[in-house]
């Protein structure tokens, strides 16, 4: 979005707390450092007494020790200070998702704020918490996410907000209750130049390939490995190479063992995006077997690749990917049984890359570039001046 609005003539900064974003040249960072608390490989640790620095570095450490996750309250904190000497410097502040005080503070200081909300974190609340196998377990999760709670007071009083789909507008309006006139429907998109077929790489048979975080019971990961178990009492040669970082005591992580799935599975994480499309290009498969998407960007990237895709039909997906056998193949949210069977399904069948593949890769073409968006996004920025300015 920064590169995109920069070559529509706009002047972008970034302001961001770790782990910092990698910037095309040109664009300003304006870094605000945290305690990073969730940094790894040594996530909650205990700071040393001369990393408190200020106010706001107690009150993470002290709601982070509260088993509550701090950063969406202490970024926007530390974003106000940062703004509230240089409030002419900028015609408006575009907040992803932060939602917190500060946040609002910034917006009653005299700056609009325009927020883009993806999904409410509401739902990955909901989920996280249904899918805990222990009583504890759903307890600490309702703690990290009390968070929520906040962001949905400020989402209530922001005057214009983004998201990204149909069926994340519907979820911010019963979970945040959000005007329905105040909230906009602006696709999210990827650089299909980036994520493009390569005609050098060779695919590899029988490979799957997901983008999924192991510790989140949402992403569905869990399903996909059941479903993989299933595929592999068939046919051995299949495996899966996961974009992400397992984690030790995941539903996830013990379901490979459980399944004696390890030696057919790869966690690929810290790579360069160029390696990521060489991932996507070597797969026979991309899977998303998400239980739940505000929109998904993996989805989007794999078939910008042209690989073909198969998702399930969880929160927007449907949306997102198009029809069922044309632009994607879609099995229904939290079926290993359904998965394994279209998967089945999807690698016997030797046409698959330049029917479904390559109409996929059209239909992130021409809907979901990041150029569409950031024309897109800039109508909105105007209609908040225009509004601010009544």
């Amino acid at each position: 979005m920064a590169r995109e609005l920069t070559a529509l003539g706009h002047d972008v900064e970034v302001i961001s707390g770790p782990p910092y974003p990698h910037l095309d040249p040109g664009i300003r960072l304006t870094k605000l450092p945290s305690l990073d608390l969730y940094r790894m490989p040594d996530p909650f640790r205990i700071p040393r007494l001369s990393e408190f620095k200020d106010r706001f570095d107690v009150l993470e450490y002290l709601v982070t020790s509260a088993a509550t996750f701090a950063e969406p309250l202490t970024f926007s904190l530390r974003a106000h200070r940062e703004l509230a000497d240089r409030i002419e410097e900028f015609d408006l502040i575009h907040d992803n998702q932060c939602l917190g005080t500060g946040i609002w503070k910034i917006h009653e200081a005299g700056l609009p704020v325009l927020e883009t909300i993806h999904h409410p974190i509401t739902v990955d609340r909901r989920l996280e918490t249904k899918h805990a196998t222990t009583p504890w377990k759903r307890f600490t999760k309702n703690r990290f996410y009390a968070f929520t709670s906040m962001q949905t007071k400020v989402a209530k009083k922001l005057p214009r907000i983004l998201t990204v789909s149909s069926n994340s507008y519907d979820d911010i309006v019963k979970d945040h209750g959000v005007d329905p006139e105040r909230l906009h429907i602006v696709h999210v998109g990827v650089d299909p130049e980036q994520f493009r077929p390569l005609t050098d790489i060779e695919v590899v048979p029988g490979r799957l390939m997901t983008t999924a975080s192991a510790d989140v019971a949402m992403k569905g990961l869990a399903f996909l490995l059941e479903a993989l178990a299933k595929l592999r009492a068939e046919d051995d040669t299949i495996h899966l190479v996961v974009v992400g970082k397992p984690k030790y005591d995941s539903k996830a992580t013990q379901l490979i063992k459980e399944l004696d799935l390890s030696s057919s599975i790869e966690f690929v994480s810290g790579v360069s995006d160029q390696r990521i499309v060489e991932l996507y290009n070597q797969a026979q498969l991309a899977v998303v077997p998400s239980l739940y998407e505000g929109f998904s960007l993996p989805a989007i990237e794999a078939m910008s690749c042209g690989v073909p895709l198969i998702a399930t039909t969880g929160g927007a997906l449907p949306e997102v990917v198009g029809d069922d056998g044309v632009t994607a193949l879609q099995v229904p949210p939290g079926d290993s049984e359904a998965l394994a069977a279209k998967i089945k399904w999807g690698l016997g069948e030797k046409h698959l890359r330049s029917t479904v593949g390559a109409a996929g890769r059209q239909r992130v073409v021409q809907n979901f570039s990041w150029t569409i968006t950031a024309e897109r996004t800039v109508e909105h920025y105007r209609a908040l001046l225009q509004e601010m300015n009544r």
